[in-house]
């Protein structure tokens, strides 16, 4: 049986580096055809050299003559720049797309990838929050599937093989707390960046891991979940579980509740995604119910951590409001990074956001792109405001 081809966008972050440890314990299923980064040209070249795909896209194009430079001898084509970035994965020679791109970026590449007919592995959430009606549409058009690389999204989809003629009556997503749960909003008032990059159980990029600090890593999940598995938001609930065992649950109509389970390792669900529908062998740590006497669940405080109400709402309105505030949140969590404001206020500008941008019913493509440029600068002017 020939190999699987992928095409990893986006392979030098977190999600990237597992997805590449994934393919490397499996060579005899998997090669890798596109490597693609944004900036760190020199794990981009490092990798190329490790698993000679045919092609690599470096997405800062000042760094192209380096890449090109040290990847001639392999025979490895290089090319630079958003344009590449979004058609390097039409190619012939890719089966299946990973999207580990960070935030908005992921949009443009995924549907060019849709509309070339290849399946798509998506770590890149922010794509269906963006734009979750015309992905949707898009990969019902072009026969896509699109397969959910997050940890909570794959176990949903893993809870529901099998049950295709079963109607969700709800699914329940899990979230951990973040560093922060329990505390209220006078201590977050002067947390630093160094305490919120401190995940009690994942490791994960610096994005997400204040996105789960916020809870708005969970909101977006929240958005997510309504496009990948076709959901009201009155289908969707969260729990807190701060051991991260559970990784979500679905809830069918006689009451019963399927869960998916194990220790927090993205490699899983990166590998369940790229074999689909076969379980690969993998010698991940295994789970000790032993080790584990009590698993714990505890309703979200989104009076302190007001984000995941904020994504619900945006939710439930729909139109380009979810585009509004995953740009606003990548605004302000960049400047919480940068210490240009508190991580309270990270919320003060997503809301801040959602009053201010236009509200389009029925937003098209370009209306998303221009919904999220004048989201970035009322975010910005926001940002500058409260310095």
């Amino acid at each position: 049986m020939s190999k699987k081809q992928i095409a990893l966008l986006g392979s030098t972050g977190s999600i990237g580096t597992q997805t590449l440890d994934v393919i490397a314990a499996h060579s005899d299923v998997f090669s890798v055809t596109v490597l693609t980064a944004q900036n760190n040209a020199d794990l981009l070249i490092e990798q190329a050299a490790q698993f000679r795909p045919q092609v690599v896209v470096i997405g800062n194009e000042t760094l192209r003559p380096k890449v090109a430079s040290a990847l001639a001898p392999l025979g490895i084509e290089v090319y630079a720049g958003k344009e590449a970035l979004a058609s390097v994965a039409e190619s012939d020679h890719v089966d299946i797309v990973l999207t580990a791109l960070v935030g908005y970026s992921g949009l443009l590449p995924t549907m060019r990838a849709i509309k070339a007919g290849k399946d798509i592995a998506l770590a890149n959430k922010e794509t269906l929050v963006v734009a979750g009606e015309l992905i949707a549409d898009l990969a019902r058009e072009n026969k896509v599937a699109i397969l959910p690389v997050d940890s909570e999204h794959s176990a949903i989809f893993q809870c529901l093989v099998g049950e295709e003629q079963n109607p969700i009556e709800k699914i329940i997503l899990t979230a951990s707390g973040g560093p922060f749960r329990g505390k209220d909003r006078t201590f977050l008032a002067n947390v630093t960046k160094a305490q919120a990059l401190k995940h009690p159980n994942w490791t994960m990029g610096a994005k997400i891991t204040i996105d789960s600090a916020t809870l708005m890593n969970k909101g977006l999940e929240v958005i997510e979940a309504k496009w990948l598995f076709d959901l009201t938001p009155g289908q969707i609930d969260v729990v807190v579980h701060p051991q991260s065992i559970i990784h979500s649950m679905v809830q069918f109509e006689d009451g019963s509740i399927k869960a998916q389970m194990g220790l927090p390792d993205m490699r899983l669900p990166i590998q369940y995604a790229l074999g689909y529908p076969h379980r690969l062998r993998a010698d991940f740590p295994r789970f000790d119910f032993t080790q584990y006497p009590s698993l714990t669940f505890e309703k979200p405080d989104t009076g302190t951590f007001r984000n995941l109400s904020l994504a619900f709402e945006a939710l439930t309105k729909g139109g380009n409001l979810p585009c509004v505030i995953n740009a606003a949140n990548e605004v302000a969590v960049a400047a919480f990074l940068n210490d240009e404001i508190g991580f309270l206020e990270i919320s003060d500008v997503i809301e801040g956001c959602a009053m201010k941008v236009a509200f389009v019913k029925k937003p098209d493509y370009q209306d998303y792109v221009a919904s999220d440029t004048e989201a970035r600068r009322v975010a910005a002017e926001l940002v500058h405001a409260s310095v």
